[in-house]
């Protein structure tokens, strides 16, 4: 199959694809592989067989054709290619939860000397390694790619990129528990989508109402919760896209476990897991686990809910996820502190503070926890983070972390 004849039948596969006739479009994309003799051809054609199965949440075989692509484009010697081969790369191992896989790639990327192509992808790794950082609870670094991601997406006039990286900045904001920026936002992403989606894939709109529909659920808005994740959910389910159907069921599952319903809390947290561990989402898994511990311990089975927290344990230590473990602890902590064991609460009071203290989760000028309800918090550009009131009283003195790393030991 020569190259023109390749380039049509890609073109053909794309349309079924966006017909949502994906079956036929991979069956047409597979034969293009098996007969094209053009490089620039194959290297396309697998790039939308990765795009597909990441949709579809087949992340083994969207690392497989990753793999593929960097071996073609190897052999065409083009940095261009294979620029985006290691992005492909590093998305792979971030959806299969492989953080530092992802950071490894995304540098690899960052640090080849490629053309505008590459420059124009340039962003998207930046997103990629942000989203690899927040998944190992690296919250200065995550907000520092996904800072450059925003401004890389603004000097391409690149949309989609952009709403992208908020629907990221939204989860991070979750996770710091500011949960008025954690609406803000995909309430971005969302007007982006209104403004600029007319010819998008729906999945934007899908993404950015799921994201305001954890922010509404964390507001204890859940009326709110509900309609946007029934919003997700409905455009999920039409374009097969697994991934999100996991995520909006963990969430519908958060919001019954909210409003005190375990009975429609449990079915729901098993729908999810059941995909999750289907398509690999560790991060995912552990959630579930923690909101079912939380589930048993509102009608007081302890020894249930621990058992949950430890599974959610071992996915967080396997991931390297360390804000995950921290919540593992505190629930833990609760449990033994209600039955009396003192030595297990001990245990779990140190292990605690040293997650406390290893995620820097706490101000850098007042020394009180970040992770308090009703303190809005404030990233400054060298992305340390603080709690408003005390930037205010600090008023224009610059970053007070990076001045205090920035005086010599002598000096102090």
């Amino acid at each position: 199959m020569g190259q023109d004849q390749t380039k049509q039948q890609i073109e053909k596969g794309l349309r079924l694809y966006q017909s949502n006739q994906t079956d036929k479009a991979l069956h047409v994309w597979t034969k293009v592989l098996e007969k094209t003799s053009d490089p620039g051809g194959k290297f396309r054609v697998l790039g939308c067989l990765i795009t597909a199965h990441s949709e579809m949440g087949k992340y083994k075989d969207m690392l497989k054709y990753a793999l593929d692509q960097i071996d073609t484009a190897r052999e065409m010697e083009d940095p261009d290619y294979l620029t985006e081969g290691y992005l492909n790369l590093a998305r792979s191992n971030e959806k299969l939860c492989d953080y530092q896989k992802t950071v490894s790639y995304c540098k690899t990327c960052l640090n080849m000397q490629g053309t505008t192509v590459s420059l124009q992808l340039n962003g998207q790794v930046c997103l990629s390694m942000g989203n690899a950082f927040l998944g190992l609870s690296v919250f200065q670094k995550a907000l520092e790619s996904y800072e450059k991601a925003l401004r890389y997406a603004h000097n391409n006039d690149d949309k989609m990129l952009e709403c992208r990286v908020c629907c990221s900045l939204g989860n991070i904001y979750v996770q710091l528990k500011d949960y008025e920026k954690a609406l803000f936002f995909p309430c971005k992403a969302a007007e982006l989508v209104n403004d600029y989606g007319k010819g998008w894939s729906l999945k934007y709109r899908a993404m950015s109402q799921y994201h305001m529909s954890v922010a509404y659920r964390k507001l204890e808005r859940l009326p709110d919760a509900m309609e946007c994740c029934e919003e997700s959910m409905k455009i999920a389910l039409q374009h097969g896209d697994r991934p999100l159907q996991a995520l909006c069921l963990l969430n519908f599952a958060d919001i019954h476990r909210c409003r005190r319903d375990v009975d429609k809390a449990f079915p729901r947290y098993e729908s999810s897991l059941g995909i999750m561990t289907e398509i690999g989402n560790r991060l995912g898994q552990a959630h579930v686990y923690l909101g079912v511990a939380k589930c048993w311990l509102q009608q007081k089975e302890f020894d249930k809910a621990l058992e949950s927290l430890q599974r959610a344990q071992e996915l967080a230590d396997g991931m390297g996820n360390k804000l995950c473990t921290l919540k593992v602890h505190c629930l833990s902590e609760g449990i033994y502190r209600s039955q009396g064991q003192q030595e297990e609460l001990r245990e779990q009071v140190v292990k605690f503070l040293q997650c406390v203290e290893e995620l820097e989760l706490y101000c850098g000028m007042c020394g009180e926890s970040i992770g308090d309800r009703d303190q809005k918090l404030q990233a400054l550009p060298c992305s340390h983070i603080f709690h408003l009131k005390c930037l205010q009283t600090n008023g224009t003195k610059g970053c007070p972390k990076c001045f205090k790393s920035s005086m010599k030991p002598g000096f102090v």
